[in-house]
């Protein structure tokens, strides 16, 4: 009872949400930053935990102006740097995250403020060190500072989301991080109903089929947490569309692509922001699948109308090839997925080189419906350009595998290739490996579902050779 006593004293609004004032849920962080720059650093916090992290660190950037001494806002650009569930950070974010760790502990700060400084010091210590060994790290520098200050809701908070990177990073079929993250998370909840991070939390640690539905009260309650937050828009969806809730997916991405769109002519932004073409691959992904094939034209038409997109990053190169893909095959137009081709204006949102594996997925399409309509020369084509993406790709430790993804998206478009050829029984074989190979995958975040599931291809193929009844299995 004492320690739920001290962390409700610890909940506050990050704001009185005055006119104009962004609604971003409930977070405090005592500081000994000045009056001026501690609901600064606050509203940057809330930021942080929605994932806003432009956002977050113009305001962390803000606080440091007002108050020089203010230690921990500097600690907050550093955090901006380093996105736990993202793609990992570039030498520049390592680069930047180090220095503003080093004006932090210049700046001055408490010795709570200082405990998160130097924890998170320990991701970015080291220049040649594996993104694998930076989250481990910092798992644990983060462990000892929730043990250290158990009654901290931050500190409890922002172990649970080190905990949940750190299992990305491992293959532990027994979700034991994830469940100890939300062990800690629920929790909270009981005392911070309005926290950001911890609804928003919940979402990600339990965004495996095996977990999604205990997800389902935090995903129906985060989006009004934080409304003026694009990203809690749509995060609710990663549990609907595990779930098949299709019309709650397709609400969730709909007011998401909205608050992008109201974010991006807030900021005066020459383009689109990379959430809104986020939030587009959810929806036309939902629209598929409830059958609303009218719908999903119009998210492949506003996909190409757009002309520039900040910034461009995985999730715009993902969104730019399965959009275009997913249209075409899940409404089984072969000829249409077989002469797929991207615009130059569409191509120019996308630099390519440093996302290989997201241009496998247009070969992929073409050499699908190249082979359901007998066009095995241009399915080999396609094929022989998925092997060359594979060999290129290279997965470091700690990083999500794509090479792996691409492997069995190009043996899919091989087996359906074989099929074409007459090599039935090889084709068969190759497609059920594929199958088990993606059965022990799990998808990425940034994609609702694959494009062409191993498993349904299997079927599919199945059904091709007069066999419904071993398709059904």
């Amino acid at each position: 009872m004492l320690v739920l006593i001290a962390l409700l004293a610890a909940v506050q609004d990050h704001g009185d949400h005055a006119p104009g004032e962004p609604r971003l849920g409930q977070v405090r962080f005592d500081s000994t930053c000045n009056a001026t720059a501690q609901p600064l650093f606050l509203r940057g916090l809330a930021w942080l935990h929605s994932f806003e992290y432009d956002d977050a660190e113009r305001d962390f950037a803000a606080a440091a102006a007002a108050d020089p001494k203010c230690g921990i806002a500097y600690w907050g650009i550093a955090q901006t740097q380093y996105h736990p569930l993202w793609a990992p950070p570039s030498p520049a974010e390592i680069a930047k995250g180090r220095a503003a760790l080093e004006q932090a502990k210049s700046a001055g700060a408490g010795p709570r403020e200082q405990a998160y400084i130097e924890a998170l010091a320990t991701f970015y210590r080291g220049a040649d060190r594996t993104h694998k060994a930076r989250v481990l790290d910092y798992v644990s520098a983060m462990e000892r500072l929730h043990r250290n200050f158990p009654d901290d809701l931050e500190a409890g908070v922002f172990y649970s989301l080190a905990l949940i990177a750190a299992g990305t990073t491992d293959d532990d079929p027994s979700y034991g991080r994830e469940r100890a993250a939300a062990a800690i998370l629920n929790r909270a909840l009981v005392v911070a109903p309005d926290h950001p991070g911890v609804a928003h939390y919940l979402i990600h640690g339990y965004d495996y089929p095996a977990l999604a539905h205990l997800a389902l009260p935090a995903a129906r309650r985060y989006a009004g947490i934080a409304p003026a937050s694009a990203h809690a828009q749509h995060m609710p969806s990663h549990i609907f569309v595990r779930l098949g809730l299709w019309q709650e997916m397709i609400k969730s991405n709909q007011a998401a692509e909205s608050a992008a769109l109201a974010y991006a002519a807030s900021r005066k932004m020459a383009g689109s922001w990379d959430e809104r073409l986020h939030a587009m691959d959810y929806l036309i992904y939902g629209y598929l699948q409830a059958g609303d094939d009218r719908a999903a034209k119009r998210v492949l038409d506003a996909l190409l109308t757009i002309t520039r997109v900040d910034p461009s990053n995985f999730k715009v190169a993902y969104a730019v090839t399965a959009i275009p893909a997913r249209y075409a095959l899940e409404r089984r137009r072969w000829e249409e997925a077989a002469d797929l081709t991207l615009s130059d204006q569409t191509r120019m949102l996308v630099p390519w080189p440093r996302f290989r594996w997201a241009e496998a997925q247009l070969h992929l399409a073409r050499a699908i419906g190249a082979a359901r309509t007998g066009r095995a020369l241009s399915a080999r084509q396609e094929v022989d350009r998925m092997v060359e993406i594979e060999q290129a790709l290279v997965t470091a430790p700690g990083e999500y595998d794509w090479k792996g993804q691409v492997s069995i998206q190009r043996q899919t478009a091989e087996a359906w290739t074989l099929y074409a050829e007459g090599k039935t029984a090889e084709g068969l074989a190759l497609m059920r490996s594929a199958a088990e190979l993606d059965d022990r995958s799990e998808k990425h975040p940034v994609t609702p579902g694959s494009i062409a599931p191993a498993r349904e291809q299997l079927g599919e193929l199945l059904l091709e050779l007069g066999r419904p009844a071993d398709a059904l299995v």
